[in-house]
């Protein structure tokens, strides 16, 4: 797993042993950001389940402004946090050891807008619409803002939201992205 492209472009990203994060490949990674293109510069970004920050910081490395990644491992907010320092991005990054929902709600509380938020839960948990119902009461979404959210093929979104709405979905195999606007 490595930065595609920008100030970063090349650094291999550290990752955990095991099977305890499931980073997003560089293949799935690429054809995100390359439909997120005009997006990106300039944004203001929430990595949600960050793991080892790799598209927080892809982002970052791309001309966005800031990143808040978010994640309750502590193992992974060691290694997000060693990335960000290698990549050169550590003072462009706010980084909150919490779980997702939290997160979400001291964002909203604190009036946060971001421009793109990237999701990355676990697979088959039930995480899915929770967050993601949690982001649409929390309307942490700026105008014409994207919520990027990775899940698996057996765990569509079902939620009904009140602001959100799916603008667009890709399969790769056994994961699906699904990109979501507020309603316009």
């Amino acid at each position: 797993m490595r930065i595609i492209t920008g100030s970063a472009k090349g650094l291999k990203l550290k990752t955990p042993r095991g099977n305890a994060i499931r980073p997003t490949g560089d293949r799935v990674k690429e054809a995100v950001f390359n439909i997120l293109a005009g997006k990106i510069q300039g944004a203001l970004v929430a990595d949600v389940f960050a793991g080892t920050g790799n598209l927080g910081l892809e982002a970052l490395s791309r001309g966005a402004d800031r990143a808040v990644f978010v994640d309750n491992s502590h193992t992974s907010m060691n290694l997000l946090k060693e990335n960000a320092i290698r990549a050169r991005l550590y003072e462009q990054s706010e980084f909150l050891r919490t779980d997702a929902v939290s997160a979400i709600n001291r964002l909203a509380q604190d009036k946060r807008l971001f421009n793109l938020v990237f999701c990355d839960p676990p697979y088959n948990r039930g995480h899915v619409d929770v967050v993601l119902q949690r982001i649409d009461a929390g309307n942490i979404l700026a105008p014409e803002g994207v919520v990027v959210i990775e899940h698996s093929n057996h765990e569509p979104i079902t939620a009904c939201f009140n602001q959100l709405e799916i603008r667009r979905s890709e399969h790769f195999g056994e994961t699906t992205i699904s990109f979501l606007q507020s309603r316009s």
